[in-house]
């Protein structure tokens, strides 16, 4: 799909983050961390950090502004976040994880996510965005496999779930190779002395 038909189809569901909606969709705040990995446990459980496409996340910080959380009634029930990378040279981003919680699938916060990630990226200057997951749901929002049938990912992937969508027309018509990560080092949070104290007692205890 173009990514003049792409805009398309973001602006039509665009509707789904007005204020009408029963959920808002928000950049992620630090807040929202151990609400977004309990969601990411429930979703994929606790063989997600062994999944391919965590080697492009471990270590390394979202790309500015793209990262975000969707709240429904106080509580975050859905998450994404996009990632710099370099596909065989070219700068693009990878998107994922992309979570749901369970009860609020039917309320469309996935779809609105999606549009407002891409939009996002789109809005700050990026070429494309690729991710791995099924083609028959993420063909909606511009995705195919027709740009990536010369990348690779970093450990074993399906060929047909590696997707793309080019943000600027073009985008990755020399896109050859393999999948690294490029984006900035994320930082260590700091243990207080009090913090170090306390985990030492418990790790004796």
């Amino acid at each position: 799909m173009t990514a003049l038909k792409a805009t398309a189809v973001w602006k039509t569901t665009a509707a789904l983050t007005t204020d009408t909606a029963p959920f808002a969709i928000r950049a992620e705040r630090a807040s929202d961390v151990v609400a977004r990995e309990a969601l990411l446990d429930a979703s994929f459980g606790e063989g997600r950090h062994a999944r391919t496409c965590q080697r492009l996340r471990d270590g390394r910080a979202p790309a500015e502004g793209l990262a975000f959380s969707a709240v429904h009634e106080g509580r975050v029930v859905g998450t994404v976040r996009l990632w710099h990378v370099s596909a065989g040279g070219i700068p693009a981003l990878v998107l994922g994880p992309l979570a749901v919680d369970a009860s609020c699938r039917k309320l469309g916060v996935g779809a609105a996510l999606m549009t407002h990630a891409l939009a996002a990226a789109k809005a700050r200057g990026h070429g494309a965005v690729i991710l791995r997951g099924d083609a028959a749901y993420y063909a909606r929002f511009g995705f195919s496999a027709e740009k990536t049938g010369e990348l690779a990912l970093p450990g074993p992937f399906e060929r047909d779930r590696l997707l793309a969508v080019e943000l600027r027309d073009g985008a990755l018509d020399e896109a050859w190779g393999m999948i690294a990560a490029t984006g900035t080092k994320a930082r260590r949070p700091r243990i207080r002395t009090g913090d170090k104290a306390r985990k030492l007692l418990i790790q004796a205890a």
